[in-house]
């Protein structure tokens, strides 16, 4: 980023140990570790928040054009298949319009049962 090397970090080291002396030289370089450190966090809150942002807009973009497209299609569905119940409706039949109990069912009617063959095996 800033394109430092270990000789320019060396002359660095050597001006603040003059500027500063060896008694205050640990206590600034803490400081500014810890600014240097605060603004690394802040740079990478700062991206990953810019990056939320971003997939979270992509998102709802998406979320729009499937959500339109989708709701007609699901409309549409929904009434076709209304219509089509209702034109199917008279095949339902309502419990209170059943067959009445009493009524004779032509499959209990013993002269409907087809004729039994006799068999033709003769055995004395």
């Amino acid at each position: 980023m800033f394109d430092i090397g270990f000789v320019e970090l060396l002359i660095c080291g050597v001006i603040a140990l003059l500027i500063l002396g060896p008694e205050r030289l640990p206590q600034a370089a803490r400081a500014a570790g810890r600014w240097v450190g605060g603004a690394k966090r802040m740079a990478s809150q700062f991206s990953s928040e810019l990056d939320r942002q971003l997939k979270a807009d992509e998102l709802r973009e998406e979320l729009r054009k499937a959500g339109d497209v989708g709701l007609e299609d699901v409309e549409k569905t929904i009434r076709d298949a209304l219509a089509e119940a209702e034109s199917q409706q008279h095949y339902v039949q309502d419990p209170q319009h059943q067959k009445k109990p009493d009524a004779p069912d032509s499959s209990a009617d013993p002269s409907q049962d087809p004729p039994q063959e006799k068999s033709s095996d003769n055995r004395s």
